[in-house]
């Protein structure tokens, strides 16, 4: 194996503010800890919690690298102790505890899974952030099953594609709330029932279309929440998983009692190494399979260079995307 260089290419938080404050960078390449890989990293994904972190309202976790990248492909240049899964390199790609913006990223050695058959880095590294989101969420939280169905928010962003594509994959109805004729049509194509949310009740839409749903994967919160527990039939589930409508509602306890609702929600990125071993094993055995046969697929909007990091989250705050904003290393 060739030498490790010392140094390497990153992209860092130079104060919290604007897409601006996003700079190219030069540090120390990382060592891989007792049960972690380092990885070489060939492209990462850009997501909404980097847009958090650079704006200084989601600091990462304890023990985490400052860098933004929450999900990398690429190959395994170090292992650390004790590490036997994976050899040195292994394509992988793998959900980051931070650090991806960069040229070499450590990750926790379960954290990491192969390519799927037939995948390139570029596409792999578009999958471990919402994959494991939505896995967590739909599935092992929102409880979704074959024949029922299910209210997406937010249809056209990379959670909302991978959660369509998922849901129809295992057997469930799906309509998603989109803010325009485009992304309706992008996500009828994915086989959802497109609502427009912008100046329109969509929960009086969805009573039309569906009455009620099983299930509701909900990424706004604030004034959405209330409709969302409403549109929900007995034992439905509603899953939140992040607050682009504010983090308070008013909420009926009484309906939550008749109807014997689930209100749940996680964040993925403080869960412990263990549960997200235990997802990675989840979709390891039920999704790859689906990615391999063509079934399901990441969607890429755009891919910029990394010292192009800047330009990527002004892309990604226009929100005129369908799919992934992805870094090419």
């Amino acid at each position: 194996m060739s030498a490790l260089p010392a140094t390497m290419m990153c992209v860092e938080i130079s104060k919290p503010g604007g897409p601006e404050v996003l700079v190219p960078a030069t540090r120390p390449v990382p060592k891989p800890a007792a049960g972690e890989v380092l990885i070489k990293v060939a492209a990462t994904g850009v997501n909404r919690p980097d847009l958090a972190q650079r704006a200084g309202t989601y600091p990462p976790p304890p023990g985490a690298s400052d860098l933004p990248g929450l999900e990398a492909a690429g190959t395994i240049a170090a292992l650390g102790e004790g590490v036997t899964e994976w050899k040195i390199g292994d394509a992988v790609c793998a959900l980051t505890p931070g650090g991806s913006y960069a040229e070499y990223c450590t990750v926790p050695a379960p954290q990491c899974l192969p390519l799927p058959r037939g995948y390139d880095m570029l596409q792999a590294a578009a999958l471990p952030e919402n994959y494991f989101t939505v896995w967590h969420n739909l599935f092992e939280r929102g409880q979704l099953k074959a024949g029922e169905s299910v209210l997406i928010h937010g249809g056209a962003s990379g959670i909302g594609t991978t959660a369509i594509q998922l849901a129809k994959a295992f057997g469930a109805t799906v309509f998603t709330t989109v803010r325009n004729a485009q992304k309706a049509e992008a996500v009828t194509r994915l086989g959802a029932t497109a609502i427009l949310y912008k100046d329109n009740d969509w929960a009086a839409e969805v009573k039309t279309l569906a009455d009620k749903v099983d299930v509701v994967l909900d990424m706004v919160a604030g004034d959405y929440l209330p409709k969302n527990l409403a549109l929900l039939k007995p034992d439905g589930r509603c899953v939140v998983i992040a607050l682009l409508g504010g983090a308070k509602a008013e909420v009926s306890a009484a309906l939550v009692m008749v109807n014997r609702l689930t209100l749940t929600g996680s964040t993925l990125r403080p869960q412990s190494i263990a549960s997200k071993a235990r997802m990675a094993q989840g979709l390891k055995e039920k999704v790859w399979p689906l990615l391999e046969a063509g079934t399901i697929r990441p969607i890429i909007h755009k891919t910029f260079a990394l010292k192009d990091a800047a330009s990527a989250h002004a892309e990604l705050e226009r929100a005129d995307h369908v799919g992934k904003v992805m870094l090419a290393v």
